[in-house]
């Protein structure tokens, strides 16, 4: 199976009081469909709507604060999660418990708008390459398991998922060159 991957971007989260004084919501897209995302300058990413759809019926999915496995603030397993997939993304509501310390923290920073990126942690099980003209690249992730939904302060790549993606790009580049020699030695020698 691929390398767990992370994708990032700057969502609208809210934040709401429930009648239970001991919890609140944060509610939002944790994952948005055909949204290009900048793996580094020329490379691309994009989740194809439905990507998810075996993933959430299958998995005991996560809200973690961060990517943080120590600090869960919902899960499908506790019921405290919910995600539903339509045509824009994975739309979320996690209900959190006030009476934890790091979740209540994370809930204060959704609230006051000191973080508002989101983030998700999958494993690709189908994606597309695509090279384009203007020598730019671009995965498409066809269908995907979903590991966990995060509430993150930094919206951006995490540099170990950069750095394995340029990996795949560099042995590309460097098969298509091997193929381009080739080539020419069998116009050279057809010649």
């Amino acid at each position: 199976m691929s390398k767990k991957r992370h994708m990032h971007f700057t969502s609208d989260l809210q934040t709401r009081a429930v009648e239970n004084e001991n919890e609140a919501v944060i509610e939002g897209y944790f994952v948005l469909y055909d949204q290009e995302t900048e793996l580094w300058q020329g490379a691309y990413e994009e989740i194809a709507p439905g990507a998810f759809e075996t993933s959430l019926r299958n998995n005991d999915i996560m809200c973690l604060d961060n990517h943080d496995s120590r600090i869960v603030l919902a899960s499908f397993g506790s019921g405290t999660l919910e995600i539903k997939s339509d045509n824009k993304g994975l739309w979320g509501r996690a209900v959190i418990d006030l009476e934890d310390p790091n979740a209540k923290s994370a809930y204060r920073k959704v609230q006051t708008g000191k973080v508002r990126g989101c983030s998700f942690g999958f494993y690709p099980i189908k994606e597309e390459y695509m090279p384009r003209e203007d020598g730019t690249y671009k995965w498409r992730v066809i269908e995907a398991e979903l590991l966990e939904v995060s509430i993150t302060a930094f919206p951006a790549y995490p540099q170990t998922d950069i750095a394995a993606r340029q990996k795949d790009v560099e042995a590309m580049q460097k098969q298509k060159l091997e193929q381009r020699k080739k080539q020419l030695k069998e116009r050279l020698s057809n010649g």
